[in-house]
């Protein structure tokens, strides 16, 4: 477990935080459509991962939009916005936010993301 302060406070997180530039470890989780991916589902286009405990909090909603906003610009690259929340849920945040340049993927299968 890795430690964050976060407000005075300590927390730990599931997992070890990577070392910067470490490779990301493969992982599955699932899309909007309830079809199941990986990592490497998405090529070679460079991604850039979003992780978030839930988009109906208000700053893993404001991470979202400005991802979604600088996405629109960035050449084969993709923004995977990961939550804890239902593929539905997360359905639900991007049209009402009109969400367009990211993916969002749900836990809702595998809980072993956080600890890879």
């Amino acid at each position: 477990m890795a430690e964050i302060a976060h407000t005075r406070k300590t927390i730990q997180t599931r997992g070890r935080l990577p070392a910067i530039g470490s490779k990301a470890p493969d992982f599955k989780l699932t899309r909007a459509d309830l079809t199941d991916v990986s990592l490497a589902s998405f090529g070679a286009r460079r991604r850039i991962l979003n992780i978030v405990p839930s988009l109906d909090t208000r700053v893993c909603a404001a991470s979202a939009r400005r991802f979604d906003a600088e996405a629109a610009d960035l050449q084969n690259m993709v923004v995977l916005t990961i939550s804890n929340d239902l593929p539905f849920a997360q359905s639900r945040f991007c049209a009402s936010e009109g969400i367009h340049n990211m993916v969002t993927l749900s836990q809702i299968r595998s809980r072993e993301f956080g600890a890879a």
